[in-house]
């Protein structure tokens, strides 16, 4: 069965509190979806954000985003006052995130609702302790700490903390009980009020379908708990970083600078912190997009220190060593393959031998000179489409800004001139295709240009901000989305 969804994350639906939430627009939106005739709502990785603002920099690979936890559900169940929140200031932009303002004023509010928390904990707190311990211990103690030394990263840490020497880590535990008690609770908000969000959408036949980071940030409470599961020296500095080579975007490559995975010493134990990631994540979701997926079959290995990606090397990675590991503990994987960027025969027999669809993105078909795999006749129906993902301009800005040859190309083979209907063009393309799965971006649904693009990789600040309008979401735009659905024979059965 074709089916489609929309690219919408979390950040980018409208509240009065500067960034999206978990709350009532968050429903609100389900219920556009439905409306619409979709059956997925892609979003981007849901956890802490950390160096950029960026979701694929985080904290924590488990835990959720506390600015995601919406307060005035907080309010109606008394740990907040209305009073209080009319009192906090968080901005006057209402299309934009200011992360800034989030950090500064979003978690003293947090902190009122947690000490009214801590005053009568409910029954299930505990047993969410107790299940989430093996990551949740561990986040909370490395954001008290992190607070306590004013926010400076693992790399500046004193080095009996740093290096998690038992007597230095006890009395961390004591005297910063207060502060871990808070991050504890905090995930406790984020899982009761995600939980609520993903049953309601399943109830309408919406599903979840998330975003799978491949790596870790190297400040981030999964490198300090288990630093021999990374590629880090007797002073737990990287000896390598992650990152792509040169290419024609790029003269440079890219150099994320995450630290790199130990494969090795993760596969004596059956590669168990990954498949504990992976079991994490279907629990949230019902399918899951994982990023880079290339890197699984060979990782592009930067020195550290270098400061550019040039120098880097291609190593082997795990292979189907890993998902066999994970699909024995686990069953079938819910999962989506990020099979972008440079690939190779080794990475296509990866992607056969794990059986999981790859993703096909329109803006970069067309090619006027040679027969794109992506072009929507040479679309085979084990995959998923897109128009363009979060690192894509728009769809009209694509027809503004793109190469000028390859926009012309798309113009002809769409059968489009006018700018303003590119994006009906492209979204109607998609739609067409065999393909399994087409996930829209709601800007192109809107007809917005690159002002409302949501990340432009290598460009650092803009990124990660782009809120809709609350307007935007109505029943006469659901109404056009669910006659194209209908057209193109991707409407859900019942």
């Amino acid at each position: 069965m074709r089916t489609s969804g929309i690219l919408m994350p979390v950040f980018s639906l409208p509240s009065k509190y500067g960034i999206g939430t978990l709350g009532r627009e968050a429903y609100r939106f389900v219920d556009f979806l439905e409306k619409s005739g979709q059956t997925y709502w892609q979003m981007l990785p849901v956890g802490p954000t950390g160096f950029g603002d960026s979701p694929y920099q985080s904290f924590s690979v488990f835990a959720g985003n506390p600015y995601f936890i919406d307060l005035d559900m907080l309010c109606e169940e008394g740990y907040l006052t209305r009073a209080e929140l009319d009192a906090v200031d968080f901005g006057k932009k209402e299309n934009a995130v200011d992360y800034g303002l989030q950090y500064e004023k979003r978690f003293p509010i947090l902190q009122t609702a947690a000490m009214r928390f801590s005053k009568k904990e409910p029954l299930d707190y505990a047993v969410f302790c107790r299940f989430h311990a093996d990551w949740l211990d561990d986040y909370a103690l490395f954001m008290a700490i992190k607070d306590s030394l004013n926010g400076c990263s693992l790399d500046h840490w004193p080095d009996e903390l740093r290096f998690r020497r038992t007597d230095a880590l006890n009395q961390a535990k004591a005297d910063l009980k207060e502060s871990i008690d808070f991050y504890k609770f905090v995930q406790y908000f984020f899982h009761r009020q995600w939980t609520a969000l993903k049953k309601y959408a399943n109830q309408k036949g919406i599903l979840l379908f998330g975003d799978l980071p491949i790596y870790t940030s190297g400040d981030s409470a999964d490198v300090w708990a288990h630093p021999e599961l990374f590629q880090l020296d007797e002073n737990l500095n990287p000896v390598a970083v992650a990152g792509c080579p040169p290419d024609a975007f790029s003269d440079e490559g890219q150099l994320w600078g995450n630290p790199l995975y130990n494969w090795d010493k993760m596969q004596q134990d059956g590669y168990r912190w990954w498949t504990d990631r992976m079991h994490h994540c279907i629990k949230l979701f019902d399918l899951v997009r994982i990023d880079h997926f290339r890197a699984f079959s060979a990782y592009y290995s930067i020195p550290f220190g270098d400061k550019n990606a040039v120098g880097g090397k291609w190593i082997k990675g795990p292979g189907m060593d890993l998902f066999r590991a994970m699909t024995d503990r686990l069953g079938k994987l819910p999962v989506i393959a990020e099979d972008l960027g440079t690939l190779d025969e080794d990475v296509y027999e990866l992607l056969a031998q794990t059986g999981f669809p790859g993703m096909k993105v329109l803006q970069f078909a067309f090619d006027p000179q040679g027969d794109s795999a992506y072009l929507p006749h040479n679309i085979q129906p084990h995959c998923v489409v897109y128009t363009g993902t979060h690192d894509n301009d728009t769809a009209v800005g694509f027809a503004k800004d793109g190469p000028a040859e390859a926009v012309n190309y798309a113009r002809e083979y769409l059968r489009i001139q006018a700018t303003d209907s590119f994006n009906w063009g492209m979204i109607s393309a998609a739609m067409a295709t065999p393909a399994e799965i087409a996930i829209l971006q709601m800007q192109d649904f809107l007809g917005l240009d690159n002002s409302a693009r949501t990340n432009t990789p290598s460009v650092a600040g803009g990124n990660w901000q782009w809120r809709i309008d609350y307007s935007c979401i109505n029943d006469w735009l659901a109404q056009l989305i669910r006659r194209t659905t209908e057209v193109y024979r991707r409407l859900p059965k019942k």
